[in-house]
């Protein structure tokens, strides 16, 4: 079974994060919620964007990132300058991008991509008016692009299809297809 984690940072976007995590649990993709900052005390408790609070599976000191198969960074703000910030999380991300490992983010965490020298050559998109922190990408608007182990979307409005790319990834068209159908997506 093939296992990701979607980290979660104070602000983070709520629809992005979980619906990744609930398409791919559906389609029996071993999904974490990985929280990297805690509120008052709250194990694993992190606020979104828009005031939902969630309870991630595991801290992120807990994450076995040598069972993982991608790392998922959803957008929101201040949640895609709080995934930057933490300084751990960049390092295993750093190390994913190296091995070549699947790293994916939606929305305005794709920045991170470009900060980080991932995107040079390669098509990715983001949130409209973060297309000049995609460094060195041939930006497009596409609402899901895939680039060998990088994947990119825009929003939450491509939510959907960025989850249903991710599950295609380990699960196969056939797979995904079957699912946006369950779902009455398109």
């Amino acid at each position: 079974m093939s296992r990701i984690a979607v980290f979660l940072a104070a602000g983070f976007e709520e629809i992005e994060a979980l619906t990744v995590v609930d398409l791919c649990r559906r389609a029996g993709i071993e999904a974490l919620t990985a929280a990297v900052t805690m509120e008052d005390g709250e194990a694993c408790c992190v606020t979104g964007s828009h005031n939902i609070t969630v309870k991630a599976d595991v801290a992120f000191e807990e994450v076995d990132f040598d069972g993982l198969d991608m790392i998922v960074l959803p957008g929101g703000m201040p949640g895609t300058r709080n995934l930057e910030a933490y300084a751990p999380l960049m390092q295993k991300l750093d190390a994913f991008y190296k091995e070549g490992k699947c790293i994916s983010a939606i929305c305005a965490a794709p920045s991170i991509f470009g900060h980080r020298g991932y995107l040079e050559g390669r098509n990715a998109c983001a949130y409209p008016g973060f297309e000049k922190e995609l460094v060195g990408a041939k930006v497009s608007v596409n609402p899901v692009e895939i680039s060998e182990h990088v994947t990119t979307s825009r929003g939450l409005g491509t939510a959907i299809p960025f989850a249903l790319a991710i599950v295609e990834r380990f699960c196969g068209s056939e797979k995904a297809e079957e699912l946006a159908k369950s779902v009455v997506y398109k």
